[in-house]
């Protein structure tokens, strides 16, 4: 299956949450859909590193890509955790007003697993190279020195609590009470592929695929990605109530 050219444009939507303004890319499909799907990106990446695969899942749902805050064209307000972000994806979620899946890529996917364990709605979870976090060496990396579209104290802010996590995660994971597939990127990603795994047993309803490509699956191969999130949305949308 590849990916399709829909020609469908995105457009920037801009929503305001709890005080922060978070700039959305809203596809929206031609013919009535069941649900939508909101896609959160990884450290460092916007909302448009979603487009091939938003284009794709256009084509019978309405697609919304988030800039996190400290991202792209969403707000920078200069205080950042892995906690508010989720708050703000929280708001975003009351205002959309609809039945949705949520699909979060590294630091996007541990937003969504602490969205899903407060229910808000989600139907069903896709996290991409995300695994169970534990504590590990701390390893702050040197800014660029580059234009960045991104807050660069975002990373110092957010990269500690990732390296020596709060010891709730498991929790948190236990509390996720809708379907989830994991999508690990292999050996060849820096994620401990037995951290996926982990984290797999510990949700109440987990499944795990493999697509050894490293840690950007949907970027480095799409078609691959795209099957298998299509798969599962699709089963577990036509199992739902």
């Amino acid at each position: 299956m590849g990916w399709a050219q829909t020609g469908v444009m995105a457009e920037v939507q801009r929503f305001e949450v709890g005080g922060v303004s978070l700039a959305v890319r809203v596809w929206t499909c031609s013919h009535p859909v069941q649900r939508g799907v909101v896609l959160l990106p990884g450290t460092g990446l916007t909302a448009g590193d979603w487009d091939v695969v938003a284009q794709d899942l256009s084509q019978d749902r309405n697609v919304y890509a988030v800039d996190l805050r400290g991202h792209g064209e969403s707000d920078w307000p200069g205080t950042y955790s892995i906690e508010l972000m989720a708050s703000d994806v929280e708001g975003l979620l009351s205002q959309l007003g609809e039945e949705l899946d949520l699909l979060g890529h590294s630091l996007g996917g541990l937003v969504a697993c602490r969205v899903a364990a407060r229910g808000n709605g989600i139907r069903n979870v896709v996290l991409e190279d995300v695994g169970l976090i534990r504590p590990r060496r701390p390893l702050m990396p040197s800014r660029p020195r580059t234009e960045l579209p991104f807050d660069w104290s975002m990373v110092e802010q957010v990269r500690p609590e990732i390296d020596a996590p709060t010891p709730d995660w498991a929790d948190v994971l236990r509390r996720i009470a809708v379907p989830v597939l994991a999508i690990g990127g292999g050996p060849r990603s820096f994620v401990p592929q037995e951290w996926v795994a982990d984290l797999v047993r510990t949700v109440p309803s987990g499944s795990l695929t493999t697509i050894d490509t490293g840690h950007e699956i949907h970027a480095t191969r799409p078609t691959e990605f795209l099957a298998a999130v299509r798969r599962f949305l699709d089963v577990s949308g036509s199992q739902a109530p």
